[in-house]
This record gives structure tokens, C-alpha cells and sequence, in this order.
């Protein structure tokens, strides 16, 4: 095993050679895909440490049953000095188990990788883009934003610790009617500023107190210059202040979250550029867009509905319901058929696009997957493109659901939940759930100190570790791991999953769910908590045992690589792996 290499790797590494070996002796087929092979932990403990299912995925190809192949594959494993015992089980698992000296080996190579172990190499440098949050800039960033926002920003950090080149994207609607409702609604705040009494704010306008000052700087800047202008004089303006403005405060909101976008795409420049018409050709080159008209509404008569001709993407073709306009009748861009465009001109610049969108995006998934397909070919190059959906979250406080907000009045901001809670506890409690699962965030819950609260319970494991370590270190005593020989069964069930640590980084970067990194670190942390508590019964089996300091001492490193790889997995998620609560 390598200086780098953890052990689910070396094994890797190991059943891959053999399988080429294998290869030469004509037991294998040359160049047999292994893509497949994996190297795990058995569902049961009691089975081994590790299992390989190559003999069940590859015996098809060896034209032979999976118990013989696996028979072949043991003969190998036997004599290798790593392994204690390799045995077939079922059908043609094999299950290996290990020596003690192999596990205490990779608690050493965590305490040489410190905050590397885990990283890994399998993105091999593709670049992928990422495109998070992307709230329409019309007011501050809230709680419907969030948790895509945090999902978006840890996905993005695992996927660097994988391996890959990633561009974090936020994508700004700045173009179409909301930001003109927008600019409207700052002209009545510019006029308020002004001295006019604007009285009630109309419908279907934005009625936050957000927009005061905007109004107070173009007030200052302009004077009465806008007052009684037509709206043609001053809509452009107003338009690109005002969002120039919402742009600062949600990069703000954000920046509380810790997250920062590499790239803001603008909509309004993309269709300056003629990206939406080039998007277009394409599509009708490729027979994907076509002049129909829709069917009439159902509940229409037709007194109250006119058909008009209208390019519509032949979405049907991929399942949906009906071909959806990309203009509308006066032909301007629909948001479908802008977004077509956006993403061709993300194509230009990635290996693969994601996107974090809410749960009420669902029903446009199929049709803007099939679409994109289509245009990154005509960029040249096929690009997987895949779409993560983010459940809503109910705001509960002592299981009340909550609306109000100081700042916005109508809806709970971003700013609110840190200033209450913190960004770690926001961060990590937004990842405890699969993301296309509801989710509710009680704001006396995440803050409770108990194991039922998962920020608490991991923070409590890494705070606990340096406690010890603190103690430790005030009676004379340090981690060593010159004794680490001395350390039993239920020491090494721990090192074991640690040990987890990088083939959890692999499996969560594969799948796009940095939830898995925090689920694992809680149940890293009450593995530890667990053996922490074995020593209130028995004294022999606390960390700190002062007539023993040479058990102490590798007690001590166990601890501290703990520590290590709770800091790593909690970096990926954003959250600080604090020393004292």
C-alpha cells in the first residue's frame, strides 16, 4: 500500500490486478469491463471487513458459474500477508478479513493526509458546472432559497474533493416581467423619497421595505427628473439599479451561508447575444422546434381564446403532455425557451452541467433534458446534464409553523435563520435529509443539545476529542502511535469506520448527494460517543487511563485521527468542526 493510498483503494488495487492476472491465465476474456467491480464493507460485520462482488458481476464473461470464478480469485487472495482469511460466500461474494496491522496502518496514513485523507483523484479533472440557488433577484434571499443553496454549495465542495474542476454558477433572471414589476415598484419608492405620500402599495407589486433605499439613492442621484416621465424614459434605469442592488444583498445573504458563485450569468446579456436565436436554429435544424399552435386551454371556450402560431419545442417527443412554446406571441423569450439557450452556452465551457432546482421545477426536468441533449451535440460534444429537485422546508418554532419576518414581513429570510441559529446549525441541519424528501426545520430543535440534534451530536464528538486531548495534555500525556498494538476490538471497530471515510467521498461525488457525508459523520460520531461511554462502566476503557499512559498515548492518536476525519467530512458540508461548546 502506497503513502497515499487508503485501504478500500489498496484492495482495489489488489482485486483489479488480479483480475488481469487472471486475463493472462485465459480465466477472463482480455479487456473485461470492470467498471462494475466494487470493494465494500459486508453487509454484516460478522462476515469480514471487506467484500468484493467481482466474481458475481464478471462470471458471465469467464463463461463459468460465480463460485468457480471466485474460487480462482481466492487461490490469488491466499498467501497475501494483509489478509487473514478470504472466504466465499452465497452465490460468489468473497469476504476478506484483515489484520490488526492493516487497520492500524491506515489510521497512521490519516494522521499523514490530515486534512487531505479522503481526497481523491476519480474526477480526473472534469470540469463541471454547477448552477445553484438562482433566485430571481427581486428581494433578499429566504428560506425557499436555502436549503437548494446549501445542497448546491456542499455538492459543489465534494465534487472538488473528488476530483473535479467545478464552476459554481448562479444564473440571474434579469430579464422579463418581474423585473420590470420590479423596476415599477422601485419608480414608487423614488417618488416616496421624494416627499409624494405613494399611499398603499398596489397589487402584484413588491411591496418590502428593501426597496427603500434604492429609492433614496435614485432619488438623490436624479431628483425629480423621473417623476412624470413615461415610463419608457426611465424603466431600463430603474431596472438595472434595482438589480444591481438585489444582486449585492443576495451575494450578502449568501455570504452569511458561507457560499460564494464563481460565475453570475446574466438573462438579459445571454439574449443581448443572440444566444436564445442561435439555440433556436439549432433546434429546428435538428427537427425539435417547429410554427404550431397550442390546443385551447381545457375550461376555454372559444370566445375567450384565439389561437396563435407560436415555435413550440416538440417536447411530446420526450413524454410530456404537450410541445411548449420557447416565444410568446409578441416574441419575446418564454422562460423555457431562455433557459434552452442558457444552457447551451453553459455547454461551451464544461464536462458536465447540474442543476439544484425546486421540487416545482419537476414537470420541466424531462422536457429541458431532452433539449439540452440536443444542443450540447450541436456545441459539439454530448454532455450529461443532470437535475437535483429540493423538497421545500416548513419553518416550525416548537412545532408552530412560522411566516412572519422582521425584514421582509411577509417571509422568512436567510439573514433571520443565521442571526437566530448560526450557519453551521442552518448548513448541516439542510443536509440531514435526502434532498427530495420534506423536510422541517423547528428552530428550538436545531438548537437542542441532544443526540436526536445531528449538528450537535457531530459537533459535540469533535469538541469532546479535544477536550480529552486538552486533559491529556495537562497531565504530561500525548498521542503516540508507538502503542497503538495495544488497543483492542473495540478500538479498531472504530478505526474501521473511519476508515470509511474516502469510499463515502467516492460514492457521495458519483451519486451528487453530499447528504451522505452527513450521515456518515453522524454515525462516526455516535460510534465515538459510544466508546467514550464504555468507560464510565469500566476505568481500563477510558481514552485517559493515567497508570497505563503508554495505552494512553495510542488511545490518544485514535482520538485524534477521529477528530481528523470529522473536520475533513464536516469541511465538505461548510460547517466548522468547533474545539469547545
Amino acid at each position: 500500500m502506497s503513502d497515499t493510498q487508503t485501504i478500500y483503494a489498496a484492495f482495489a488495487a489488489r482485486i483489479d490486478a488480479i483480475l488481469s492476472a487472471l486475463e493472462k491465465e485465459a480465466v477472463l476474456p482480455p479487456h473485461t469491463p470492470r467498471d462494475n467491480v466494487s470493494v465494500e464493507p459486508p453487509r454484516d460485520p460478522s462476515h469480514g471487513d471487506l467484500a468484493t462482488n467481482a466474481a458475481m458481476v464478471l462470471a458471465k464473461q469467464a463463461k463459468t458459474n460465480p463460485r468457480a470464478l471466485a474460487e480462482r480469485i481466492v487461490e490469488h487472495l491466499t498467501g497475501d500477508p494483509m489478509i487473514e482469511s478470504a472466504a466465499i460466500a452465497g452465490p460468489g461474494f468473497i469476504n476478506l478479513r484483515l489484520t490488526s496491522a492493516d487497520w492500524l496502518r491506515e489510521l497512521g496514513a490519516i494522521a499523514r493526509l490530515g486534512h487531505d485523507y479522503g481526497r481523491s483523484a476519480m474526477g480526473a479533472g472534469k470540469r463541471v458546472n454547477v448552477e445553484y440557488v438562482s433566485a430571481n433577484p427581486t428581494g433578499p434571499m429566504h428560506m425557499g432559497h436555502c436549503r437548494g443553496a446549501v445542497v448546491g454549495d456542499a455538492l459543489c465542495a465534494l465534487l472538488e474533493f473528488a476530483g473535479h474542476r467545478v464552476t459554481r454558477e448562479y444564473y440571474v433572471n434579469d430579464a422579463g416581467a418581474q423585473v420590470q414589476t420590479l423596476a415599477r415598484s422601485v419608480h414608487l419608492r423614488y417618488r416616496e423619497a421624494l416627499g409624494e405620500d405613494i399611499g398603499a402599495i398596489p397589487e402584484g407589486f413588491y411591496p418590502g421595505d428593501y426597496l427603500v433605499p434604492i429609492g433614496k439613492v435614485l432619488a438623490h442621484e436624479y431628483g425629480n427628473r423621473f417623476v412624470n416621465a413615461p415610463e419608457s424614459e426611465w424603466l431600463e434605469l430603474f431596472r438595472k439599479t434595482a438589480v444591481g442592488a438585489m444582486m449585492d444583498m443576495i451575494r450578502g445573504d449568501l455570504e452569511l451561508l458561507g457560499i460564494r458563485h464563481d460565475v453570475f450569468a446574466s438573462e438579459a446579456e445571454l439574449q443581448r447575444a443572440g444566444k436564445p436565436e442561435a439555440a433556436e436554429k439549432w433546434l429546428r435544424e435538428q427537427g425539435l422546434v417547429y410554427d404550431g399552435v397550442l390546443e385551447a386551454p381545457k375550461g376555454k371556450t372559444l370566445d375567450d381564446w384565439e389561437p396563435v402560431e407560436l415555435p413550440l419545442f416538440n417536447s411530446t417527443r420526450f413524454g410530456d403532455d404537450q410541445d411548449r412554446p420557447i416565444r410568446k406571441s409578441d416574441g419575446s423569450w418564454t422562460y423555457f425557451g431562455a433557459d434552452l439557450a442558457y444552457h447551451m452556452q453553459k455547454a461551451e465551457g464544461a464536462d458536465e452541467l447540474i442543476d439544484i432546482w425546486g421540487a416545482d421545477h419537476a414537470g420541466t426536468v424531462k422536457r429541458i433534458k431532452a433539449a439540452v441533449a440536443a444542443l450540447s451535440e450541436g456545441a459539439g460534444k454530448p454532455i450529461p446534464f443532470d437535475v437535483k429537485l429540493v423538497q421545500m422546508v416548513q419553518l416550525l418554532r416548537a412545532g408552530e409553523p412560522v411566516k412572519m419576518s422582521k425584514r421582509s414581513g411577509n417571509f422568512i429570510t436567510i439573514a433571520d435563520m443565521v442571526e437566530e441559529v448560526g450557519k453551521d446549525v442552518v448548513r448541516f441541519t439542510m443536509l440531514t435529509r435526502k434532498p427530495e424528501a420534506q423536510m422541517d426545520f423547528d428552530f428550538a430543535k436545531v438548537v437542542e443539545a441532544s443526540k436526536d440534534n445531528p449538528v450537535f451530536y457531530v459537533q459535540y464528538a469533535h469538541a469532546r476529542i479535544h477536550s480529552t486531548l486538552r486533559k491529556a495534555a495537562a497531565e504530561g500525556l500525548q498521542p503516540s502511535d508507538t502503542a497503538l498494538q495495544l488497543i483492542g476490538d473495540d478500538e479498531l471497530a472504530l478505526v474501521k469506520l473511519a476508515a470509511q471515510f474516502p469510499r463515502e467521498v467516492e460514492q457521495a461525488a458519483r451519486a451528487r448527494e453530499p447528504h451522505r457525508i452527513a450521515f456518515y459523520l453522524y454515525d462516526l460520531a455516535a460510534a465515538f460517543h459510544a466508546f467514550w461511554n464504555l468507560g464510565n462502566d469500566d476505568p481500563t476503557k477510558r481514552i485517559i487511563v493515567t497508570q497505563n499512559p503508554e495505552l494512553t498515548g495510542g488511545r490518544l492518536f485514535l482520538a485524534t485521527q477521529i477528530g481528523q476525519v470529522i473536520r475533513n467530512g464536516l469541511s465538505l458540508l461548510g460547517v466548522e468542526a468547533v474545539e469547545e461548546l
